[in-house]
């Protein structure tokens, strides 16, 4: 069977500040059993290869030219089984005062996920950083649950700006 694909070029979404993931996964949703999905986007967006092969699909990524990214998802018919992952805190009552803050709200991605993940690193467990951005970071949930980070975000009362403040944890594999 040939595989087909459609088009998703998000690189008018991403730089005009938006957060495309919505429109990828209604693109994915609607593919037919035969197809695949060839996306352009201003980066390499690592984070959504896991959520798409977590669908069943595998991908190839090459740089087309200024930074551009061209990204073929196709069907590999076995979805990856995925370790449940922490759900964002309900509360942020008995956290302490955030350690760390940044605010990432000039930056194109993926580089806001990248600084905050980095930061994290290098702090203590029960530590926590407070970070604005101009969207909901939807890769970076994946990757806080992974590293058994909790948090806590949401738009700030101006509905622009988003702010998250994740609580440092122990990844699963290392909790005691």
């Amino acid at each position: 069977m040939t595989q087909s694909y459609v088009d998703l070029d998000v690189r008018p979404i991403l730089r005009d500040g938006g957060e495309p993931f919505g429109k990828i996964m209604e693109a994915v949703a609607a593919l037919g059993q035969d197809q695949g999905l060839r996306l352009y986007a201003t980066f390499k967006p690592v984070p959504l290869f896991g959520v798409l092969e977590a669908k069943g699909f595998t991908h190839e990524a090459k740089e087309i030219g200024g930074g551009d990214w061209e990204v073929l998802f196709r069907r590999s018919g076995t979805p990856v089984k995925r370790e449940a992952e922490t759900a964002p805190a309900t509360s942020t009552a008995g956290w302490p005062d955030p350690v760390q803050q940044m605010d990432n709200r000039d930056l194109e991605p993926p580089e806001p996920m990248v600084r905050i993940l980095s930061a994290l690193e290098t702090m203590e467990a029960g530590e926590v950083l407070s970070a604005l951005l101009r969207r909901e970071p939807m890769f970076l949930f994946p990757q806080l649950a992974k590293r058994g980070h909790t948090w806590r975000g949401g738009l700030e009362p101006d509905g622009i700006n988003y702010k998250i403040l994740i609580r440092v944890g122990r990844p699963p594999d290392t909790a005691a």
